[in-house]
């Protein structure tokens, strides 16, 4: 016997002392470490079998009926010749190796290590005197018969879906009323709703999104993020996989992460990635939980905005993880008594069936000996069989560091190279494909490796390799490190202005946030500082931009509990001097200034003179701004010369940075500038001597013959910069004299003596003011002013401000008392304001008059406004003279005259009081010239003539007549013959005027003397051998309109024979825009000198010639016709003779090419298949060629189309066109072309894509209670081929809002389930394609859903009596909160325990709802359920549920949030609230 055999015999003896021990009463040991298992109570056989090899089979026979299942102390219900059995999970003493039919069942979650079997315990129903420890450990009724109820279902499961080995995976299905479910089949909803359905948290299924733009304008081509395909909730069961996938567009690129709507992390089995291959984002977590039950969110941002998607998961509680042990029913009933087969029999038998099956046909055949049988099945395949994998080395346990590379290798020996190799990590397939990267299968040879990259924690585990019916397993540890800084944090200098750069290593990533801090306070990303993170999460930097003296201190890196301190210490710049103190030179008396400027404005700054500090020093000025510095002297004296320097120090520098330079004074010179002149004054009068220095800072003295001026009465010494004066109050005759005045380096002299000013008498003044001196034109106006003073003044006359000169009419006399002005032959522009000036040395006088020169008015202002212009009258209005002429003026005279010509002739007069004239006497259309005269007593103004005004609409001189043509020509006459003027001016023409002249001559000659009134004339009196030339002009009211073009030159001779008739005119080409002709010459009359071939498209009246020259040769071609456009052709000859008589064709002829028969351009837009949406306008286009052009028909199935279409056809394309197409339109258009020279057609299908038409007949069928099936009669489009199916809809009558039940049916038959027991529905059925919806099939009238009706057991079973046992109410599941979206149902449901059986009551708010026929509520198998269907934001709110039985009262709350799908406020209401429960 084996190791291993030995060990299971071992254990088996362990299973049979303890079976023994608990026979009739007792507790059950754990097998691993002998902790009780549970209590029970139980009378019966129990008899342990032996054990097979890979698994424990533990029958339990009791004749009594029924069990169930419950955790922690379970009440026995017993069950009839049941058997069960037990596969341990884990195992302390002994692991056998899993089998490769094992492995490729899927296998539940582990149990802990402790539990080896979970005893489903028997208490006999029906025992009339019931051990104390059962009573002692009875339950309620209402969770006996709950637990009573789910072990029928599962009974009732197990004989419908056998296990078909040790361990089978059950699925369920979460039946809450608020989690949405998408049903692939009616066969998965059959087998899912088999399975009895236990859910521990409930939750509302959420499905929102949003989408948020940042940016005002979106360049052309780029977009904000958004989802291509929608995120879908996720219902799952503890220990289940979630995956979510998201797909995403946007331009950039988005940025994709994902998040908890309630702020907690993700955990640490959530993994996200991209699948590169379908474009799709994945959030994937390996192993659910209840804690991962939340909302998560998928984030897609860019530079222009972001969107928001939002979904559900909602996990549901598997009960196969409360138990310790799953039990599985093996067979119910009484079996046939059967005699076992051989065990050659038996071999057979096995040797055709899979693994998983043999321990069902041992049982079911009776044969006992399974571990014998399986031996003998395994010898007898080893000699029929070879072995196809062999290990030369197996895999081995690693331990390795986090984010370190693994490599797990093994050496195999394959006999099929192509055997399928699966790697595992504990159960889960590991999909190497879309790992990006994560993991890596490689093989050398036989070595077949497994790399996997940055490992984590989340990869520790057993990693197993399949190959074939093979399998070996390695454990890899990940040894996870504290977390601790790698940097060496010393002290950092760095020099002012540059950028300082901390760099912080981590031993390893962390979740937790790393915080920077600098002087107690935590440093914020700006300008200032920049904070980031590098790629590989492990390096963190701090860059401090522009380092200044007031950044030095300590910097704080705090991680969590981990903290370090870094010192910064900033070297500070030198300090430069960008301008250097310069050496300066300056006078005495003048401004020094010495100025530089530094690096740095902060620098401390103190000045020296030849080494000593004058910083504080009042005679030196010191300014500063910014980094430039100066010292200012003012007044230098000699003694300020010297050698001044400048010290610079600045904070945290030791260093005086130094700039020096010297100043020099020179003595002061001054020169005179401005000397001082001789002066004259009046006694008594004020006087100065003035003398301007070049230097202002000089000073001087005053000398007055010879004598420093000092005391001197009336004499006053003034300094004003470089003037200086000598002011004299009240001069006298002791003032006069000779004054100097001297200062360094300069002097200047002048004379003081005392003068008379000029004066006038006052009298002469008052009376030139008070009246004007007036004379008339022509006239000589003399005006004489006597004055007296000493010296003699100068005297000067001004007109108008402007200095008299004189001339021929203007003369000036003056003597030593008097002054006169003599202006000859006056005129109007002499007046004005007249002054005579005085002047001299001592001082000025002034005589003022007004010189009036009387004259005729100047003429009247401006242009002249016409106020009315009609064919009866010519109003007009003008502007008063600006210059009277120096009297009043007394009226106007207006003249006029025609235009054109030179007399004018008086119309009338006006008065001075108005300036409006209308002037009846003219002539409509008849142009106009007006002039206007100012008069006076004096005489008349000049003229202010107007512009040309006709009366009514003008009338102009008609236009040129044709070129005159000549003909008829002999030695001394000719004919000549033009055609009217196309214009005629506006009159009717009066006739025309006929000039002729000689060639090569300038003057015209009018050849007749009367106007001619036809448009031919025959000229006479011409001389022989003289060619001439005509020309005509047109006349009317208006007059001559301009000559016509002059004609061809005619010799006048006696005329040369025209020539004759042209022979066979015919066509000899054509094409689309030419016509080629050919003719033979005349043969009669003289030759010709050319032809003159002529045009008339069809539908003209006159003929064009083709040439503008007679044609030479006897063949044309006629080009730039238009296509398809008949003309009509004649030619005649011509010589010197004349013209000789047209050959007209008698037919048209068409511009066209030679005939072609019709053909189909199959490169245009035309395709032979057209899908076109039912509305939409249908627009077949077809081109072709042919000639000539063919005629089109368009027909539809056959036959030619008529009624809605529009058809267009043109000479190489045809448009068929229905502007709103129907159902109807489709089918097959044919175009048929034809021409005289053959036929042809193209045919193209058309398709009009409608809505769908309405199904027909709706039936519902309820065939189990909570379903209905719906039965119609398919749409006649569903086999359209556009995408046609049915979206199936159901209605409460309580509400009026449809909610989507199935989507993309395809069948006529569909199963509605989720309906709730006695509630009323309406049903609708809609056909949807790519066009849209149809018209909705409703049921007529509700379908009313059957309440669940009592299971009553067919068997007669004898009344089981509860011990007598009393409990107060409380709470084993308390209610949830709840988030539901509006118009969705919610269910609140929650466990309890109590005996009697309490009475349980429903509260809104304060408001009792229990009886309310709003809500549904049921109370049943301990378990309490609410029901609010179709909920609204008033159904939101706190709900609370009161149980209550004679020993007390329980109570528990729970919240309902109702939201819309654009809900933004749904994170802020979906918070935590605490659960009361009394």
């Amino acid at each position: 016997m084996t190791e291993k055999e030995e060990e299971e015999e071992e254990e088996v003896k362990g299973c049979e002392q303890m079976i023994g021990e608990v026979e009739g009463g007792g507790r059950g040991m754990c097998l691993s470490n002998g902790e009780p298992a549970s209590d029970f109570s139980f009378s019966g056989v129990i008899q342990a079998n032996k054990f097979p090899r890979r698994f424990r089979v533990l029958r339990l026979r009791s004749p009594l009926k029924g069990r169930t299942t419950y955790k922690k102390t379970l009440p026995a219900i017993g069950a009839k010749e049941a058997d069960w059995q037990t596969r341990k999970s884990c195992t302390a003493t002994a692991k056998p190796a899993p089998s490769p039919a094992d492995e490729a069942q899927p296998h539940p979650p582990r149990l802990p290590q402790c539990a080896h079997f979970l005893l489903h315990l028997l208490i006999p129903k029906f025992v009339s005197s019931p051990s104390p420890q059962s009573s002692s450990n009875a339950t309620t009724g209402g969770t006996m018969e709950r637990m009573e109820q789910q072990t029928s279902e599962t009974r009732q499961t197990s004989e419908i879906r056998r296990p078909s080995s040790t361990y089978t995976s059950t699925s369920t299905l979460s039946t809450s009323s608020t989690t949405k479910h998408r049903k692939v089949s009616q066969d998965s909803y059959k087998s899912t709703d088999e399975h009895s359905v236990v859910q521990r948290k409930t939750s509302a299924v959420v499905e929102s999104f949003s989408q948020v733009q940042k940016s005002l304008q979106i360049p052309e081509g780029q977009s904000v993020p958004d989802f291509e395909e929608k995120l879908r909730p996720v219902t799952a069961q503890e220990g289940d996989k979630a995956v979510l996938k998201a797909k995403v567009s946007g331009n950039p690129e988005p940025r994709v992460t994902w998040e908890r709507a309630g702020g907690r992390p993700l955990s640490q089995g959530t993994k996200t990635f991209c699948d590169n291959i379908a474009r799709q984002h994945i959030l994937k977590i390996k192993s659910l939980n209840l804690e991962d039950a939340d909302v998560y969110k998928c984030i897609a941002s860019n530079e222009h905005g972001e969107a928001i998607y939002s979904v559900s998961i909602l996990v549901t509680e598997n009960p196969a993880l409360d138990f310790k042990k799953m039990l599985k029913k093996r067979s119910v009933g009484k079996r046939e008594e059967k005699k076992p087969p051989t065990e050659e029999e038996m071999l057979r038998i096995l040797s055709g069936a899979d693994k998983k099956d043999y321990e069902r046909l041992c049982a079911e055949h009776g044969f006992t000996d399974f571990r014998g049988i399986l031996r003998r099945l395994k010898e007898m395949r080893k000699k029929e069989e070879v072995e196809m994998v062999r290990v030369l080395k197996p895999l081995e346990d690693i331990t390795a560091k986090v984010d370190a590379n693994v490599v797990f290798d093994t050496i195999l020996e394959l006999k099929d190279p192509n055997t399928k190799m699966r790697w595992f990590l504990g159960t889960e397939l590991l999909r190497i494909q879309y790992s990006q990267g994560k993991y890596e299968v490689k093989q050398m040879g036989t070595k077949h490796m497994l790399c996997i990259s940055h490992v984590g924690l989340g990869d520790m585990g057993t990693y197993i390799l399949q190959v074939g019916d093979k399998s070996m397993s390695a454990r890899l540890a990940v040894i996870d490190e504290p977390l601790k800084f790698l940097s060496d944090f010393k002290p950092k200098r760095v020099t002012e202005r540059q950028t300082a750069v901390f760099e912080v290593r981590l031993s390893k990533k962390s979740d937790a946030p790393l915080i920077w801090k600098v002087k107690g306070k935590e440093v914020k990303r700006d300008e200032k500082f920049e904070v980031s993170l590098s790629e590989d999460g492990l390096t963190y930097t701090l860059k401090i931009k522009d380092v200044k003296v007031s950044d030095t201190g300590d910097y704080t890196i705090s991680l969590g509990d981990l903290t370090a301190t870094v010192p910064l210490f900033i070297e500070r710049l030198p300090i430069k001097f960008s301008s250097q103190l310069k050496n300066v030179r300056v006078k005495e008396k003048g401004v020094a200034r010495l100025e530089c400027e530094t690096s740095s404005k902060d620098a401390r700054m103190c000045w020296r003179k030849d080494g000593r500090d004058i910083t504080g020093n009042p005679r030196y000025i010191f300014v500063r701004e910014g980094k430039r510095a100066e010292v200012v002297i003012e007044d230098c004296v000699l003694e300020d010369e010297g050698e001044y320097a400048v010290v610079c120090t600045q904070d945290n520098d030791a260093h005086e940075y130094i700039a020096s330079a010297s100043l020099t004074v020179e003595e002061r010179f001054a020169s005179v500038k401005s000397h001082m002149s001789d002066t004259q004054c009046p006694t008594g009068s004020s006087a100065e001597l003035c003398v301007v220095l070049d230097d202002e800072k000089i000073d001087g003295q005053w000398f007055k013959d010879g004598v420093e001026v000092s005391g001197l009465h009336g004499v006053q010494v003034v300094k004003q910069g470089a003037v200086h004066k000598l002011v004299f109050t009240g001069v006298n005759d002791g003032h006069q004299g000779k004054y100097t005045f001297r200062a360094k380096g300069a002097e200047s002299e002048a004379l003081l003596t005392i003068a008379d000013p000029p004066e006038i008498d006052s009298t002469i003044l008052e009376m030139l003011g008070a009246q004007p001196v007036t004379v008339k034109a022509g006239q000589t106006a003399t005006i004489k002013i006597p004055f007296s003073g000493r010296p003699p003044p100068k005297v000067t006359w001004y007109r108008d401000g402007l200095e008299v000169v004189e001339d021929q009419r203007t003369k000036v006399e003056s003597t030593a008392d008097c002054t006169t002005l003599v202006l000859s032959r006056c005129v109007r522009e002499d007046s004005g304001a007249i002054m005579l000036r005085l002047k001299s040395d001592c001082g000025k006088a002034v005589a003022n008059l007004h010189l009036n020169v009387l004259d005729h008015p100047k003429p009247p202002q401006g242009k002249v406004d016409f106020l009315e212009r009609s064919g009866l009258r010519i109003k007009m209005k003008w502007k008063a003279p600006r210059d009277n002429g120096g009297s009043q003026v007394t009226g106007f005279m207006v003249e006029r005259r025609l235009a054109g010509k030179s007399s004018w002739m008086k119309v009338g007069e006006v008065e001075s009081s108005t300036t409006v004239f209308s002037d009846s006497k003219v002539e409509e259309g008849r142009a106009y010239q007006y002039r206007i005269r100012a008069i006076n007593p004096l005489g008349m103004s000049e003229a202010l003539e107007t512009d040309e005004v006709y009366a009514g609409e003008p009338i102009e001189p008609p236009g040129v007549a044709s070129q005159p043509q000549v003909s008829n020509v002999t030695k001394d006459s000719m004919t000549v013959s033009w055609s009217p003027p196309a214009q005629d001016g506006g009159a009717p023409v009066l006739g025309y005027i006929l000039e002729r002249r000689k060639k090569g001559s300038s003057m015209w000659v009018q050849a007749n003397k009367e106007l001619l009134t036809d448009t031919k004339c025959v000229v006479g009196g011409l001389v022989s051998d003289v060619e001439y030339e005509f020309r005509v002009s047109s006349v009317n009211r208006a007059g001559v309109g301009s000559s016509s073009p002059n004609s061809n030159p005619v010799l006048a001779k006696d005329p040369i024979r025209a020539p004759g008739l042209v022979r066979n005119l015919c066509v000899s080409d054509s094409s689309n825009t030419s016509i080629s002709l050919r003719w033979r010459p005349p043969d009669q009359g003289d030759e010709p000198s050319g032809y003159i071939l002529e045009v008339r498209p069809e539908g003209a009246k006159e003929w064009t010639k083709a040439s503008k020259i007679p044609i030479a040769a006897t063949s044309y071609t006629v080009a730039g016709l238009q296509e398809r456009l008949k003309y009509f052709f004649r030619l005649r000859a011509v010589n010197e003779g004349g013209l000789g008589e047209p050959v007209e064709l008698e037919e048209g002829v068409l511009a066209m090419p030679p005939p072609v028969a019709p053909r189909l351009d199959l490169q245009g837009k035309l395709k032979n298949q057209v899908v076109v949406r039912a509305g939409m306008s249908l627009c077949l286009e077809l081109n072709f060629t042919g000639c000539p052009p063919p005629a089109v028909t368009w027909l539809k199935d056959g036959v030619a189309t008529q009624g809605r279409e529009v058809i267009t056809k043109g000479k190489s394309h045809s448009q068929f066109l229905i502007s709103s197409s129907q159902r109807s339109d489709s089918g097959v258009y044919r175009a048929h072309l034809k021409n005289s020279h053959g036929e042809v057609h193209y045919d193209v299908q058309v398709r009009v894509a409608d809505f769908p038409r309405q199904p027909k007949n709706l039936r519902l069928v309820e065939e189990v209670p909570g379903t209905v099936t719906l039965q119609w009669d398919h749409t006649p489009d569903l086999a359209d081929g556009d995408g046609a199916h049915y979206v199936i809809l159901k209605r409460d009558t309580s509400t009026t809002s449809w909610f989507t039940a199935a989507e993309r049916v395809f069948s006529s038959k569909y199963t509605v389930t989720g309906l709730l027991p006695g509630r009323k529905y309406y049903f609708r059925v809609v056909a949807q394609n790519s066009v849209g919806d149809s018209d909705p099939l409703d049921s007529r009238e509700p379908l009313i859903i059957a309440k669940e009706k009592e299971c009553v057991s067919s068997l007669l079973l004898k009344e089981y009596v509860t011990p007598p046992r009393q409990v107060k109410p409380s709470f084993l599941l308390p209610l949830k909160d709840h988030t539901v979206r509006r118009g969705h149902d919610c269910t609140m449901s929650c466990a309890y325990q109590g005996m009697p059986t309490p009475q349980a009551y429903w509260y809104k708010g304060e408001v009792r709802i229990s009886e309310s026929p709003r809500f549904w509520h049921n109370t049943a198998n301990g378990v309490c359920t609410l029901v609010i269907p179709t909920c609204g934001a008033k159904d939101g709110g706190e709900y609370t549920l009161v149980l209550e039985n004679p020993l007390g009262t329980a109570k528990c709350s729970c919240s309902l949030v109702v939201f819309d799908m654009d809900d933004n406020g749904l994170l802020e209401s979906m918070t935590n609230k605490e659960k009361f429960i009394w």
